[in-house]
């Protein structure tokens, strides 16, 4: 199976995204819900919690792990790449979403000015602005913490009249820091179930981009580039779930990001 894993429900938006581009694969997804969410922790204990997580995924037998977290990409895929799995007795590949998308966003862009929303994990690690700038180095981008986004939508108060106030604040924020922004990134797996809200605060002539089209076909193209790993891969179309929190609280979660009649699996890392 493909493993994809996020602190919680949000790459629940990158594994629909990746069902499409590859409808025959398995894919089995880990949500660590009971220490969700990532954004505001220490790059010490992301990285921790998010090496746990792939560690298990990678005892499962998945070739591939896809961190469809930017907080974990940001602030672990780097350490996990560079010296655990090198030290570990796992021949998987872990990959995450930043570079991807990284690799992509600039070809949207006709004003040169990109702006990203982000939790202050990612935005403070400045990972998308050093990959940015790698291959497009004369793009300007900025960026805005929203550290109460995950909240509101996981909580399913994302539609309210407390929740447009402060979506309009963080936008406000953005938009105030350079105003020739005509592209802005969604960098943070959750904030596509705002989109509409966001828009509502946003100039017509301003695109929203999320991820999970640029990652599910990423990932695609990694497959075909390296057909070592795509020959390990079970394709019966199956997803299986697994959760740190309890069954039913991934049910109840996972029920605003589309994913019905599931079932899903309880562990515990703790």
């Amino acid at each position: 199976m493909i493993g994809v894993f996020d602190s919680g429900f949000g790459g629940l938006t990158i594994l629909r995204d990746l069902r499409k581009a590859l409808p025959e694969n398995d894919f089995l997804y880990l949500g660590d819900n009971a220490r969700s969410p990532y954004g505001s922790r220490s790059f010490e204990t992301i990285h921790r919690y998010t090496w746990q997580s792939v560690s298990y995924l990678l005892e499962q037998g998945c070739p591939l792990v896809v961190l469809a977290c930017n907080t974990a990409s940001a602030r672990a895929l780097r350490t996990i790449q560079q010296k655990d799995l090198v030290n570990s007795p796992y021949s998987g590949r872990v990959l995450g979403i930043i570079r991807p998308t990284a690799e992509e966003i600039g070809f949207y862009t006709k004003t040169g000015h990109i702006g990203i929303f982000a939790t202050p994990g990612t935005v403070y690690s400045e990972s998308y602005l050093l990959e940015i700038r790698r291959f497009f180095p004369n793009i300007k981008v900025s960026q805005q913490a929203c550290p109460l986004w995950v909240s509101l939508v996981e909580n399913g108060e994302f539609d309210s009249e407390g929740a447009r106030f402060f979506i309009q604040r963080d936008v406000n924020a953005l938009l105030e820091k350079d105003p020739e922004i005509d592209t802005i990134l969604l960098g943070c797996t959750h904030y596509p179930l705002i989109a509409d809200q966001i828009r509502e605060f946003l100039p017509k002539n301003i695109q929203l981009v999320s991820q999970g089209k640029i990652v599910a076909e990423k990932t695609l193209d990694y497959l075909k580039r390296h057909p070592e790993i795509d020959s390990k891969l079970q394709k019966s179309g199956k997803t299986n779930f697994l959760t740190t929190d309890t069954a039913e609280f991934f049910k109840k979660g996972a029920f605003l990001f589309g994913e019905t009649a599931i079932s899903v699996k309880s562990l515990t890392f703790l």
